[in-house]
């Protein structure tokens, strides 16, 4: 079974099946009321709908002709100038077929794209405005260039409330035929952390019976909240450097986890942890520095051993001062 065939089956077709996102909804569907629409950029984190949203736009603009007039892209695959030059502007400068006068580009993860290939698709939106439109999709409205900015509607996208989430996870189970625990909804909640697609797919891993619960969601997700993340850090504050990077280390690899997984574990932790202020704020610094060098391209391993050592120093200091 595809990991993502929950996600894909239940996808909303039409804007106004979104799930939260009102206000994005309405200034979309008033795009579809005029039959026209601005260069667009979405913004947001992980599975609140972003791309969801573009492909209700463009379904309700285009209807049956919405293959003829739409190309879909993942930026973060083909993020070089050359696919700007080549495949984007090949599709900008093409005519539209139906009685919409412009085609839609969808790029994807748009936010990491190269600088270079950024500033050649500012130029081709300038060009080919009147027969083409873009939709570009980020997680990062910073990572996207001023010039870019500049010359689209941006939409934000929040993380889906509880409420939201839970009563949308609790409609699939039941359209599947699976008995639910609304505890075990909450608790795929908080791992998924507002990301509905993330939520989903850990539901769908979880209903390996007729009843998903508690103990189904744990056993999916490896109950992190109790493993390594905490144990690592406790450690690593009381300065045992070396035993905080083994037990990190085996704990990683026992769960499959990436850097970024584990920083943001790691967060978790820290969070519910009885810590003083001044030393959860200095660890949390530590944190957020690590996991920005690791989606800047840094190595996991290297990255999250550096943050241990951080950690492990103030830990040395704190010790030295009683």
């Amino acid at each position: 079974m595809s990991e993502n065939l929950w996600v894909e089956k239940y996808r909303p077709k039409r804007l106004s099946d979104m799930v939260d996102q009102e206000e994005v909804v309405r200034r979309l569907e008033m795009f579809v009321k005029e039959k026209n629409m601005p260069h667009c950029l979405f913004v947001g984190p992980p599975g609140t709908g972003k791309t969801t949203a573009a492909l209700c736009l463009v379904n309700e603009l285009f209807g049956d002709s919405v293959r003829e007039n739409t190309l879909e892209m993942n930026a973060s695959d083909e993020r070089g100038i050359k696919v700007v030059q080549d495949r984007v502007k090949e599709f900008a400068r093409s005519v539209s077929l139906g009685e919409i006068p412009f085609k839609v580009m969808i790029l994807d993860e748009a936010d990491n794209m190269t600088t270079d290939a950024q500033e050649a698709l500012r130029r081709t939106m300038e060009l080919y405005s009147a027969s083409s439109r873009f939709i570009l999709i980020g997680n990062y409205s910073s990572k996207i260039i001023e010039p870019i900015q500049s010359r689209c509607a941006i939409f934000r996208f929040g993380a889906i409330p509880e409420e939201a989430f839970v009563k949308h996870l609790e409609d699939i189970a039941k359209r599947e035929g699976k008995e639910v625990d609304q505890e075990a909804l909450k608790l795929i909640y908080e791992f998924a952390s507002g990301d509905l697609r993330k939520g989903i797919n850990i539901l769908q891993a979880a209903a390996v019976s007729s009843k998903i619960g508690v103990e189904e969601v744990k056993e999916v997700v490896g109950e992190l909240e109790a493993g390594g993340a905490a144990e690592a850090l406790k450690l690593a504050i009381s300065g045992d450097f070396l035993k905080a990077r083994s037990r990190m280390k085996d704990w990683m690899a026992s769960q499959g986890l990436s850097g970024l997984d584990a920083a943001r574990q790691v967060h978790d932790s820290l969070i519910r942890m009885q810590l003083g202020e001044e030393l959860k704020a200095e660890i949390l610094e530590a944190l957020g520095e690590t996991e920005f060098r690791i989606i800047q391209g840094g190595d996991d391993e290297i990255q999250i051993d550096a943050f241990l050592a951080k950690v492990s120093a103030l830990g040395w200091r704190r010790e030295a001062k009683k």
